[in-house]
């Protein structure tokens, strides 16, 4: 369960979020667009990001400059 430790783990970059409008998610409660986050880990499609939950979360790569 590798995935309880990425709250501690070091951050791989920060990415900066480009926008909140998602088609099917909302993400606004927890994405707040022009904010910088911290990434921990990255797959092909998400990027997992400590948002403003304080909390690890996973998200598209398309709500994030890279």
């Amino acid at each position: 369960m590798i995935h309880t430790k990425w709250q501690n783990s070091p951050t791989l970059k920060t990415v900066k979020c480009v926008h909140t409008n998602a088609e099917k998610y909302t993400v606004s409660s927890a994405l707040t667009a022009g904010k910088m986050y911290e990434v921990k880990n990255e797959t092909e499609e998400f990027i997992f990001v400590i948002d403003n939950t304080g909390k690890v979360g996973a998200y598209y790569k398309d709500y994030f400059e890279l």
